[in-house]
């Protein structure tokens, strides 16, 4: 079976999820699961032929009319999206300065597509991942202990949600989901601030598993 092709996208933008630091840590944890050209290029989401997949990684979700066109067409047309951590970041952007602004509402093209977004999280730390779903995606996982950022998230009622979050002072949050966008699938998985989050050997293997359940033929 030929190795699917992965455009993985971000930025470096902000300090806190600079794209330089972070791309080593996402390729290493998709591994041999799809053959990935990196990119902080927007542009490059305007023509996805000879993708089979995107793996988001961007906090600004901020994208010209043919950025997005060609992301949405490319999923709806059957291709494959793998939101990582901070794409689901659909209401902060860049304030020209170096920080942050924040919109009123997501980006409501990408919140369809993603099926939810991100509203908030409280500091780094360590917590419980609990499998929830019998899934492709989650076949061979175990629940886990991490350490990363806990993302407090709004997800539709349609999403399938494989993974919430064991965390003693919140809610339990969904950490992983997947849902059908046209003719292309969807997945995100909420964890990826930090490195020991990519170096988790349940959450490589969530994510490779993802990856092949995207991309099926």
């Amino acid at each position: 079976m030929q190795q699917p092709s992965a455009l993985v996208i971000g930025e470096t933008t902000f300090s806190f999820h600079d794209f330089e630091e972070m791309r080593p840590h996402i390729e290493s944890a998709i591994g041999d699961a799809a053959e990935v050209t990196a990119t902080t290029d927007k542009d490059a989401l305007a023509d996805l032929a000879g993708y089979d997949l995107v793996v988001d990684y961007l906090t600004d979700a901020t994208l010209t009319p043919e950025q997005l066109d060609g992301l949405l067409s490319f999923v709806r047309d059957g291709g494959a999206y793998l939101g990582l951590h901070c794409a689901a970041d659909l209401i902060n952007v860049h304030d020209g300065d170096g920080g942050l602004d924040k919109r009123d509402e997501p980006f409501p093209d990408l919140r369809d597509l993603l099926g939810g977004h991100f509203l908030t999280h409280p500091e780094r730390s360590t917590f419980g991942v609990e499998i929830v779903s019998d899934h492709a995606v989650t076949d061979g996982v175990g629940g886990f202990e991490v350490f990363d950022e806990p993302y407090q998230v709004d997800v539709d009622d349609d999403v399938t949600v494989l993974a919430r979050m064991a965390h003693p002072d919140l809610t339990d949050y969904p950490v992983a989901w997947v849902r059908e966008y046209g003719s292309g699938r969807v997945c995100y998985a909420s964890l990826g601030h930090t490195a020991e989050a990519f170096e988790n050997e349940d959450y490589r293997r969530l994510l490779r598993n993802a990856v092949g359940w995207l991309v099926r033929d």
